[in-house]
C-alpha cells in the first residue's frame, strides 16, 4: 500500500498535491503555466510552467512574476485601463519578439519591426489585434508600436484573454513578456532568461496553456 501510494501521489508523498491537480481546468494539453500572486492587490508573485508526463504533473521550472499596477481582476468582468491583470485560463495564440527567437523555440514566433503595432481602439475593426502597418480606424493612441518597447518585447507570449470573440471594452494587449521597471499595465512579466526558458519549453502540440490567480480567496487560481 504505501509504495502504490508514493505512486499516486508523486515525488512528495508528504506534501501538497501539484498546484495543477487542483485547478477546475488545465486546459487539456500536458504543458501548464500558473501565474500566482498572493492577493487580488499584489503586483508581484511567481509563475511555474509545468509538464504532465506519465498522468503527474512535474515543475520544470518558475521565476519571480510581475502583475498589474492595480493586482488581478476577474477576467471575466475586467474593464480596459484599470492596469489590472485578468485572471483566468487562457490559451497561448503565438509568440512574438523584437529580438530573434531563443535557439528551440518551437511555438509560432513573430518578428517585430517597425511597422507593427497592437490595435486597442475600441472602435476598430482591428480591436486586440497585432496590425501592420496601423490602419486608418486604429488611432495611433490607442494603440501600441511594438518596437517602442525594447526591453519588454523582446521575447513575449500572446495570453488569449479576450482574443477569440473581443468584447470591446474589456481590455486588448495582454501578453507574457520580459519584466520593465516595475508592475505592468496588465501584462505578466518575468526576468529575460526566464521567458527565453519558457519559449524554448513550449511545445504547440502539447497545448500549452496559461492560468492566472491568486492563492486563495474570490480569485483563486484553483478556480480556474
Amino acid at each position: 500500500m504505501l509504495a502504490g501510494s508514493l505512486v499516486v501521489t508523486g515525488l512528495f508523498p508528504h506534501g501538497p498535491s501539484p498546484l495543477p491537480d487542483r485547478l477546475a481546468d488545465t486546459g487539456g494539453g500536458s504543458q501548464l503555466i500558473t501565474a500566482v500572486a498572493p492577493a487580488p492587490g499584489s503586483t508581484t508573485g511567481r509563475v511555474t510552467w509545468w509538464d504532465r508526463r506519465a498522468g503527474h504533473w512535474f515543475e520544470a521550472g518558475s521565476a519571480p512574476a510581475r502583475f498589474g499596477a492595480n493586482g488581478l481582476t476577474e477576467g471575466a468582468t475586467r474593464t480596459q485601463g484599470t492596469n489590472t491583470t485578468p485572471t483566468g485560463l487562457y490559451d497561448l495564440p503565438y509568440a512574438f519578439g523584437i529580438a530573434r527567437a531563443p535557439a528551440g523555440t518551437e511555438v509560432r514566433y513573430r518578428r517585430v519591426g517597425p511597422a507593427s503595432w497592437w490595435c486597442q481602439d475600441n472602435a476598430s475593426g482591428s480591436y486586440n489585434r497585432w496590425v501592420e502597418p496601423l490602419p486608418a480606424d486604429c488611432a495611433p493612441g490607442e494603440a501600441e508600436h511594438l518596437v517602442s518597447y525594447e526591453k519588454q518585447y523582446a521575447h513575449a507570449l500572446v495570453i488569449g484573454f479576450n482574443y477569440d470573440r473581443p468584447v470591446r471594452g474589456r481590455g486588448a494587449g495582454i501578453f507574457l513578456h520580459v519584466n520593465g521597471r516595475g508592475a505592468t499595465a496588465g501584462c505578466v512579466s518575468v526576468p529575460e532568461r526566464a521567458m527565453r526558458a519558457i519559449l524554448r519549453w513550449a511545445n504547440p502540440r502539447r497545448r500549452p496553456h496559461i492560468a492566472v490567480g491568486t492563492e486563495s480567496g474570490a480569485l483563486a487560481v484553483t478556480r480556474y
